[in-house]
């Protein structure tokens, strides 16, 4: 039965705190029924059914777990009950929708430390929300997102940083540090192999989940970026699964830096030997949209994702070409996927970059390279992405508001400061440009979009991939579909039939 698109299902309004974020449980929803959650700006989270109306319980009512905005909330995929809650304060809360919270503010006890984040228990008599407690970075938590298969927690935070946790082990699995700026939002790819992020840089960074690392960065936007999704109709992946690296189960712990993990996606992945090929076509297209009201639509092809083949043990360890070498005595450490440095035997530098097939790989040079050498293949490798004057004076762009950057109080003053590899200590983003953590614009294939187009007259808010139609809504309010090719008559109907003013694009 077709929606009466003349009026809405349900409609509510809220004084004295507006709605921020919203998640449906598609896992009990039905046509009779669906569980609804929404954050607000003062820190509360309601369930409603909009089908059904008379259900509706509210959480954190009395501000006593987090006064701060509600900045993401989502369902825990495959629960019934569990969903996560982030806030502006940096800190997240997973709760369990049959469970109340208390009259008076909770006490908590540690679970886990890391890197850069805590998780503490609830400490009460009886069982009460919320049931975890994460703290996440500096500055606010903006957005996260679980992996496909439900394993995996990436977050974005003010600070900078994509943090990705192994969520029911409450481990760091890897890292990633935007350009400059805090990093504003997040999507897994279908399969859960790479993650993309957008934030206050103006670019969408692609981050391999396997091997932790940038392996590009992509520039059209000419602010801010809100929304990064995956379009999953038009992604176009080999099914069987190919493997990035070649070589045995030894070389692929290698990759991760020592790190023996015995999660479902990497131990399937590292069963995969030698003899696998590279696919014959893989393309990940993803969608981003912007404070500069424009749409971007972007294509991740083979030849940035697999710059070698093959990728041999030996061009893997000694093929490295990184802008900068390690600062004297650092005695060879690897930032690990855990954000800990382990040292490695000798003095080898950090793990390399793969390049785009498009550098030559004759320009590669030891821990002792010249800035000299790294020019040349640099000159000869961006052309492909864009001219090398230009490139020149993005780099210039990004060095100011990098340095203008370091006014922000969690970032240090000392912009002279030598910039150094990453090590045990407390990160300062300051310090991470140049590193894997986060490579120079000239260390990473820069992307340019298939399209980048402005679409709405305010900023851009929401990008939805269906599959006839992509959503998109901006702060005006205006909720616009369009029809993908070839869709164009059979939503030209529907929207004709169910909506009399024709409003709908």
């Amino acid at each position: 039965q077709a929606a009466d698109l003349s009026k809405p299902i349900d409609k509510r309004i809220y004084k004295g705190t507006q709605p921020t974020c919203h998640d449906f449980n598609h896992l009990t929803a039905t046509a009779e029924s669906v569980s609804l959650l929404v954050g607000f700006s003062a820190g509360q989270v309601q369930l409603i059914d909009p089908i059904k109306k008379e259900t509706s319980k509210l959480f954190n009512e009395e501000r006593l777990i987090d006064k701060s905005r509600v900045t993401c909330v989502k369902w825990v995929p495959g629960s019934e009950s569990l969903f996560l809650v982030a806030h502006s304060s940096g800190n997240m809360y997973l709760y369990n929708v049959e469970h109340t919270c208390g009259t008076t503010a909770p006490h908590y006890q540690l679970l886990k430390q890391g890197e850069s984040f805590a998780v503490h228990t609830c400490k009460s008599k009886s069982t009460r929300n919320p049931l975890l407690k994460w703290t996440v970075g500096e500055g606010a938590l903006n957005e996260f997102a679980f992996s496909p298969d439900g394993k995996f927690l990436a977050c974005v935070s003010q600070d900078g940083f994509l943090r990705v946790f192994n969520f029911d082990s409450v481990e760091l699995h890897g890292t990633m540090k935007s350009y400059f700026g805090g990093l504003l939002c997040v999507c897994w790819s279908p399969d859960g192999k790479y993650i993309v992020t957008g934030g206050e840089d103006d670019l969408v960074t692609v981050w391999s989940f396997v091997d932790c690392r940038v392996i590009a960065r992509g520039h059209g936007h000419k602010s801010w970026v809100s929304v990064v999704a995956f379009d999953p109709y038009t992604t176009s992946v080999e099914e069987s699964d190919p493997m990035e690296f070649s070589g045995s189960d030894d070389d692929f712990q290698d990759l991760h830096f020592g790190r023996d993990r015995a999660n479902s996606t990497q131990s399937r992945l590292s069963k995969r030997n030698s003899t696998d090929s590279r696919p014959v076509s893989v393309t990940y297209r993803f969608g981003s949209v912007g404070q500069d009201t424009q749409l971007c639509l972007w294509d991740l092809t083979e030849d940035i994702l697999f710059p070698h083949q093959p990728l041999s043990r030996a061009r893997t360890h000694t093929n490295v070409m990184n802008a900068t070498s390690p600062p004297a005595g650092s005695g060879g450490t690897n930032p690990g996927s855990n954000g800990n440095s382990i040292t490695t035997p000798g003095n080898s530098v950090p793990p390399p970059l793969p390049r785009s097939n498009s550098l030559p790989h004759s320009a590669v040079s030891n821990a002792g390279s010249k800035s000299s050498v790294m020019d040349g293949a640099i000159a000869s490798g961006v052309s492909k992405f864009a001219t090398l004057s230009l490139h020149d004076r993005k780099e210039r762009h990004h060095e100011k508001d990098h340095k203008r950057n370091h006014s922000m109080g969690h970032i240090s003053s000392k912009s002279s400061d030598k910039l150094n590899l990453v090590t045990k200590t407390k990160t300062d983003p300051a310090k991470t440009l140049g590193t894997p953590l986060c490579p120079r614009m000239e260390d990473v294939p820069l992307l340019e979009p298939l399209i980048c187009k402005k679409i709405a007259h305010e900023r851009l808010t929401v990008l939805i991939f269906l599959e006839d139609c992509i959503v998109t809504a901006c702060q005006e309010g205006f909720i616009c579909t369009w029809a993908r090719p070839g869709k164009v008559g059979l939503l030209s109907s529907q929207n004709q039939a169910n909506s009399p003013s024709g409003t709908v694009v």
